[in-house]
């Protein structure tokens, strides 16, 4: 502990308890928007591979693949890759490979990631792999795993889990009950890496980034660099503040984050956005994120449940929408939604417009019920606009883009990654359209926001710089001519 808190004192920060959350980080220095808080590497991660869309085990990158020859389940870009990762590997791939072809097939992200912890800290015992203040498996034994909170079925399932661990190690010197609450430690503790774009790449295991609490309104924000987690401020952190981040997506209503957060990491926020639950304006912000409309469309009340439990109520205007009307609806937008699954599923034998034309209906009937700031119209929008892309229809896919902006403006702080990158996909559709002028407004607000949340110096970011200049230049052209 004393290694770490000297590591952490070097950047500004340093490890404390507090009575209601256990341990958390603090800061020791001033943080300002965009400043690198903390940065690590994994003690230990795995792509999330599966059928057709495999990754490099050492960069994550998806080409110029090929499987180990050893243990025909890991894969590499390159020799590059595959020497930097031996080491851990070699121990790994001598465990897979005793495995029958078909149980080889089965092993999941979440075994791998089990194998991969045992076989690091063996070789960080053995001295094979160096230790340091910020990676070595003592901070791994310092995760808190929660498992007087397990219910019994998901202890079952990591009592099952473990001993499949067990017999693919082969190693005496671990129990299984601790490779149970490991695994329980991993269901609290590890994060999904993504790309610069919040798209899911694998799991790692970050020891020193778990100490950092969760609030629904954080100060901070954890992305990804490769495999490197980092931890940037998003607003000004004075010194001895404590570091906070959210585990969860913050779009919803304070009852589906509480629900989130107990269910995943077992326990009870009580961040300054939580504690206003039950209260008017709580209330109020709950059934506009995720209730109904009001049946005149002219009306942006928000309705609650009437007393007799007939429907909801418009609280502006006081028509009252009938239960069985939205449970009808309810119903329809369901089997929509099965549909457009089965659709996007059975692509490309179903064509891009048959599931574009399948979504589009079942929006019309979201938004009929839906506020117009209901989060559940999201994956509706982000669905049309990715199918509407991929069929090149780029001014419509445009409309749907703009029309998710005001909800993320509601549902996200002004610095939060997912506003930024929805500017982004505007301002890229519309420069492609022509719709130069608006392109640089678009993509001058996105990089207003990810230069706070991504840096400046990753490719995506350098990417999105080149974007906006070119975009400015060809609207000075065009304002010339």
């Amino acid at each position: 502990m004393e290694e770490l808190q000297s590591a952490l004192g070097n950047r500004g920060l340093t490890v404390s308890k507090l009575p209601e959350k256990g341990r958390c980080l603090l800061t020791t220095k001033d943080f300002y928007p965009g400043e690198v808080i903390i940065s690590q590497e994994p003690y230990v991660c795995v792509p999330n591979n599966s059928a057709g869309n495999s990754k490099c085990d050492a960069c994550f990158e998806s080409s110029h693949l090929k499987k180990c020859s050893g243990c025909q389940v890991v894969y590499y870009c390159s020799s590059t890759c595959q020497k930097s990762e031996w080491k851990l590997h070699r121990l790994e791939c001598q465990a897979l490979s005793k495995l029958p072809e078909e149980k080889r097939r089965a092993v999941t992200p979440s075994l791998r990631l089990m194998i991969r912890l045992y076989c690091r800290s063996k070789l960080q015992s053995q001295k094979t792999i160096p230790t340091s203040a910020m990676d070595n498996y003592n901070l791994v034994e310092a995760l808190v795993a929660h498992m007087s909170e397990v219910d019994e079925k998901q202890m079952v399932l990591y009592a099952q889990m473990a001993n499949l661990v067990s017999l693919i190690l082969q190693r005496p010197d671990i129990n299984i009950k601790e490779i149970a609450e490991n695994f329980s430690k991993f269901a609290c503790n590890a994060h999904t890496i993504c790309d610069s774009e919040l798209k899911p790449l694998g799991t790692g295991l970050y020891p020193v980034i778990s100490i950092i609490n969760h609030s629904c309104l954080p100060n901070s924000v954890l992305l990804f660099e490769g495999r490197s987690a980092v931890v940037r401020a998003v607003q000004h952190i004075p010194e001895g503040a404590e570091v906070l981040i959210s585990y969860i997506d913050t779009a919803g209503s304070t009852v589906t984050r509480q629900k989130a957060l107990k269910e995943q990491y077992l326990f009870t926020c009580a961040c300054p956005r939580c504690i206003k639950a039950g209260h008017y304006e709580d209330i109020q912000e709950s059934a506009i994120l995720e209730g109904y409309r009001c049946k005149d469309n002219k009306c942006d009340g928000f309705l609650l449940r009437d007393s007799d439990d007939k429907g909801f109520i418009c609280q502006q205007c006081g028509r009252l929408k009938g239960k069985e009307e939205i449970i009808e609806m309810e119903s329809e937008i369901r089997s929509l939604q099965e549909k457009a699954i089965i659709a996007v599923e059975s692509t490309p034998s179903i064509t891009y417009h048959e599931v574009i034309a399948t979504l589009k209906a079942m929006e019309t009937l979201q938004r009929y019920l839906c506020h117009d700031f209901c989060i559940y119209l999201i994956p509706t929008w982000e669905e049309l606009i990715k199918n509407l892309m991929k069929a090149e229809d780029w001014s419509e896919a445009l409309a749907y883009c703009r029309l998710t902006i005001p909800v993320y403006q509601r549902v996200y702080p002004g610095f939060h990654p997912s506003l930024g990158l929805q500017y982004y996909t505007c301002g890229k559709l519309e420069w492609l359209l022509g719709e130069t002028d608006d392109a640089v407004k678009s993509l001058t607000k996105a990089v207003d926001i990810l230069r706070i949340t991504h840096g400046t110096s990753t490719p995506f970011m350098k990417d999105l710089f080149r974007r906006l200049e070119e975009a400015r230049a060809e609207a000075f052209i065009n304002g010339v001519d």
